[in-house]
């Protein structure tokens, strides 16, 4: 997280960062890593988001790093550069498909199985 706001973005005033539910994934563990005030300098610079813990989309990300691994991953790549290529390729070759998945779970079944995530909008009540 340090080097997020130290030496990847310095100049971001705010830096969203996205992660899993993971113990160490917390404002706490920088206070166990890090003095008091190097822990407040780093965390005035971050904001956390976490994913759900249980939600379709996490498969609909699985399938596609999937498709990834076996249409562009599938071989042992040793150069960084020639990685990135690749991926760019493939995501390019992908998105002129329009490859799409069907999405199945919608704000109405969120709703009936997530109550307590998706409060009532003002239109619903």
């Amino acid at each position: 997280m340090r080097d997020l706001i130290d030496i990847h973005y310095p100049n971001a005033e705010i830096i969203r960062v996205v992660q899993d539910n993971l113990s160490t994934h917390s404002a706490g563990a920088l206070y166990q890593a890090f003095p008091p005030a190097e822990a407040r300098r780093i965390l005035r610079r971050l904001e956390f988001h976490y994913t759900p813990k249980h939600a379709s989309w996490l498969n609909m990300v699985e399938i596609e790093i999937s498709v990834l691994r076996g249409q562009c991953l599938d071989r042992r790549i040793d150069d960084p550069k020639r990685l990135r290529r690749e991926i760019t390729a493939w995501e390019r070759q992908r998105n002129a498909a329009r490859s799409r998945m069907k999405w199945m779970f919608t704000t109405d079944k969120a709703r009936a199985k997530m109550a307590g995530a998706y409060p009532a909008t003002p239109k619903e009540s």
